[in-house]
């Protein structure tokens, strides 16, 4: 008789500054591939960040209804991170082959400091490849039209945000 199989748990890791269409699209299909998918939030004292990690999990708790998703944020290691939370992968996405170099690199690593977590990149959906968060926040700086590039609820944040409101 075959035993039951442990609950598997992912990790989705990313800054998310701000959450984008993009992300949403790969939260939405990792959380298929396992029980519960972990979206991370690396808190990173040294970058720029527009909004503030507690921000950065709100829009994402707002914007994604799915109750095998957590939000958590986590500093150091990914890869420690992971294996505190047994998760035995980690989804990164890529959109163009650009991404693809660093994101190997990167999964390389991991798999040296942690060879029981995988890395599974997921190609990103074809209307979102171009989109990320930088660009984003650059055409909304700009006042360009980005319905449809972030859930609504966070297109009005940044709005705000860049307005200085």
């Amino acid at each position: 008789m075959a035993s039951k199989p442990h609950p598997s748990v992912g990790i989705y890791p990313g800054s998310f500054d701000p959450l984008t269409s993009g992300h949403v699209d790969l939260i939405h299909r990792a959380a298929r591939l396992v029980d519960t998918l972990i979206v991370a939030i690396l808190q990173h004292p040294d970058k720029n960040a527009l909004f503030s990690v507690e921000e950065r999990m709100e829009m994402i708790r707002e914007s994604i209804h799915l109750q095998s998703v957590k939000v958590e944020a986590f500093d150091g290691l990914l890869v420690e991170f992971a294996a505190r939370r047994n998760a035995a992968v980690i989804f990164r996405g890529i959109r163009a082959v650009s991404d693809y170099e660093y994101e190997l690199q990167m999964a390389l690593m991991n798999r040296r400091l942690k060879p029981e977590v995988e890395t599974v990149f997921l190609m990103s959906g074809e209307a979102y490849s171009f989109i990320s968060s930088r660009l984003v926040k650059e055409v909304a700086r700009l006042g360009g039209d980005i319905s449809g590039l972030t859930p609504p609820g966070i297109a009005a944040r940044l709005k705000r945000r860049l307005s200085g409101d």
